[in-house]
């Protein structure tokens, strides 16, 4: 008997991801008989979701501790301030 596609989530982002790729690879091989790979892609439909979710997650802590000030970030603007910096 298999387990259910959502039984578990990895506990890390970065086990969901290894995860996702070995089914990616499973699924490429072409080997897997249909069921194997339609559970196979509904365990990757979770992950992914999973995955989205931790990202999300991450980008909103982000906000909060930046204050949504995010600045984008020119190469010009900081070798200008390190100019500046050296010349006083």
């Amino acid at each position: 008997m298999t387990k259910p596609a959502a039984a578990s989530l990895p506990k890390t982002f970065d086990a969901a991801v290894t995860e996702l790729e070995t089914i990616v690879r499973q699924m490429e091989t072409g080997e897997l008989p249909l069921e194997q790979a339609l559970e196979r892609y509904q365990r990757g439909v979770v992950l992914l979701r999973h995955c989205q979710d931790k990202l999300g997650a991450a980008e909103q802590q982000i906000r909060i501790l930046e204050g949504d000030a995010t600045v984008p970030f020119a190469a010009d603007d900081a070798g200008d301030a390190a100019s500046e910096a050296g010349a006083k």
